[in-house]
């Protein structure tokens, strides 16, 4: 939990700092991601804009990539990195990514999973409804799907920071060392999140399996 909420921080804390530091060409994220996937080959995905801070995402279901207002508008160099990113997995998807269609195959179980873990101990504490060791099964086994989830999510983020670097160089929209580097900083925090949420689930999975392996052995 320290470990998340320390990822948590300094992600924002790294994007703030280059989202005052302005692109030296000017463009602004929704431009740099169309740029991105031009030059990758890559239409039909729509760019839209959403309000709130850090909500960008790509929705595979509608092939929309959605950035967050600032970045959408926005020309600094916390926005080129993270519209590139996105752009990276709407790339991810035009290519059949491998590991970005079996986290999309994926969520529907994992969000069952997260609902589980979410309100069987409040069940079980206030009702009694449901026995020890089948709660004890059932969140073991919940985590383990947000774990597995988790882990699936690694490289399809790491990859698409890696395109969106790899595009924003490519491309010319980085035209000096400190806005790479600014680019670089921003992705690489960003990884760290996904980092702790994987460390984080593999802890939860473990702390509810290691009662029921112990208690296999007690019963040899």
């Amino acid at each position: 939990m320290l470990l998340s909420l320390w990822a948590s921080m300094r992600v924002k804390s790294v994007y703030r700092k280059y989202a005052a530091e302005p692109s030296l060409t000017g463009l602004t994220g929704a431009q740099a991601a169309a740029r991105v996937l031009q030059d990758a080959g890559v239409d039909g995905v729509q760019i839209e804009s959403q309000e709130g801070e850090l909500t960008d995402h790509y929705d595979p279901r509608h092939r929309r990539l959605v950035l967050s207002a600032d970045n959408y508008h926005g020309s600094s160099v916390a926005a080129l990195a993270v519209a590139a990113h996105e752009a990276g997995h709407a790339i991810q998807h035009a290519r059949a990514y491998a590991p970005l269609h079996l986290r999309m195959a994926a969520v529907g179980a994992t969000q069952i999973a997260s609902q589980i873990v979410m309100w069987l101990p409040l069940i079980g504490m206030f009702t009694g409804f449901v026995n020890t060791y089948t709660g004890i099964v059932l969140m073991a086994v919940g985590w383990g799907i947000i774990m597995l989830f988790n882990l699936v999510t690694l490289p399809v983020e790491f990859d698409a920071s890696a395109r969106a670097k790899a595009a924003l160089q490519h491309s010319g929209i980085l035209s000096s060392f400190g806005e790479t580097d600014g680019v670089n900083r921003v992705l690489n925090a960003a990884a760290w999140t996904y980092v702790a949420a994987f460390i984080t689930s593999l802890a939860y999975f473990i702390w509810h399996l290691l009662p029921l392996l112990m208690g296999r052995r007690d019963e040899h």
